[in-house]
């Protein structure tokens, strides 16, 4: 109404939540933990109703060095079966490998029914290292951003459910994580030189980055954006974005009877015996 005065206080419209990155705050460990814990409860969910329907899923870890997918992996995995949720991390190329079609070596490890996998890097290290450093020629690289969306749509009709996230972190975190990996023994074996050179080349695989999600953000295969200078909220939200894209449902748990125990057989020792045991040190 005209000539009403607006009351003064807060504004009523609801602004959207800080990020970390942004200055938001941080979650504790105890917070951390007991969120995790419901995620990974999830995760035992999603893992019964995977094996009783027979489906397949890839998930693909991308995104910038130190940005924590390693981390994500862990919590995802650390929790659920080791035959269901498979880890693939492979090494460089063999000569015998080099020699093949360059996907093959990562075809191999698809899943069967009933099976998760998840790629720590995959075959998108033609479109980051191999063509930053210049592992493949300009042919080579060109060809795959041509057939990889292709090949992915021939993945998603086939039946396999492809999720791709990428780890974005800022150059200024990047830098602090390289600096405790330095200092740290536990994470010595996490700081490669190519992870130097990564660190020194952030432009270069800057360019590398936009122009292969150019190519191969599709509709069936979309990339995932996971803000990742804060390591426990990016562990926390891409697990629950996993269990937002992959439909499933809580399996009953029916507890086996485990009866009794059957007597010991006649010449059966009650006890076993060792010639050699670890020192009791603690």
């Amino acid at each position: 109404m005209a000539g009403k005065k607006k009351k003064k206080g807060k504004s009523k419209e609801k602004t959207p939540e800080v990020q970390p990155e942004a200055g938001g705050r941080k979650l504790s460990r105890k917070e951390f933990d007991r969120e995790l814990r419901k995620l990974q409860v999830e995760l035992c969910h999603l893992q019964e109703w995977v094996k009783s329907k027979g489906l397949r899923i890839i998930v693909v870890f991308e995104g910038r060095d130190a940005a924590g997918k390693g981390g994500v992996i862990k919590r995802i995995t650390e929790r659920v079966s080791p035959r269901v949720f498979r880890v693939v991390a492979l090494p460089a190329p063999s000569d015998r490998e080099r020699s093949q079609l360059f996907i093959q070596r990562y075809i191999q490890h698809f899943p069967a029914a009933g099976e998760v996998i998840l790629f720590d890097r995959s075959w998108y290290n033609r479109a980051g290292v191999e063509r930053v450093m210049g592992f493949c020629t300009d042919p080579e690289y060109e060809r795959f951003l041509e057939m990889c969306p292709t090949f992915e749509q021939d993945m998603v009709e086939s039946g396999i459910i492809l999720v791709k996230y990428f780890f974005d972190v800022s150059r200024e975190v990047q830098e602090e994580r390289f600096k405790v990996r330095m200092t740290d023994p536990l994470r010595h074996w996490k700081l490669s030189p190519m992870d130097v050179e990564s660190w020194q080349r952030w432009w270069h695989y800057t360019g590398a980055y936009h122009r292969m999600l150019e190519a191969t953000d599709t509709p069936w295969a979309p990339w995932v954006r996971v803000p990742a200078d804060d390591k426990r909220r990016a562990r926390l939200n891409c697990i629950s974005h996993l269990l937002s894209v992959v439909p499933y449902k809580e399996q009953r748990f029916v507890p086996p009877k485990i009866g009794k125990r059957l007597r010991r057989p006649k010449g059966v020792p009650t006890e076993l015996t060792f010639r050699q045991e670890v020192p009791q040190i603690y």
